[in-house]
């Protein structure tokens, strides 16, 4: 399951990605907008700068913008940020340990292949094609 905080970093993705590329777009403005609190958003953009998806300024005329072009950002990079790994059991992590049942396990092939759906569709959704989705 997708958690909220995954599910807002891409809300803030969003909005600044419909935002002035070369301004930056102070929190409280997002927050109006998203209709989230300023402060639940201090820790979900805090993550988006560590991991380089975005780029705070402090100041007089501080804010957030993106570091890339929207087209450049896969959502599933996003929400990996948020959520790590979104694999549906524990063997299927990238830093998972081999599994001593790997050989045996009848249900390997079924999560193999969830996982397989899950990261390709994530993967094949760009944070510019969310702009205009109103799904």
């Amino acid at each position: 399951m997708i958690s909220t905080k995954g599910r807002y970093a891409l809300r803030v993705m969003i909005d600044l990605a419909g935002q002035d590329p070369h301004r930056p777009v102070p929190l409280k403005e997002i927050a109006e907008r998203q209709q989230i609190s300023k402060k639940y958003l201090e820790i979900i953009v805090k993550d988006l700068v560590r991991g380089g998806l975005i780029h705070g300024s402090s100041g007089k005329g501080g804010g957030y913008r993106l570091t890339r072009a929207p087209e450049e950002y896969g959502v599933r990079e996003i929400l990996e940020l948020e959520e790590g790994s979104l694999a549906a059991v524990a063997c299927l992590k990238d830093d998972a340990a081999p599994c001593p049942r790997q050989g045996e396990c009848r249900t390997l092939p079924l999560w193999q292949e969830y996982d397989k759906l899950v990261k390709d569709f994530f993967d094949s959704k760009r944070l510019s094609d969310l702009l205009d989705s109103r799904t």
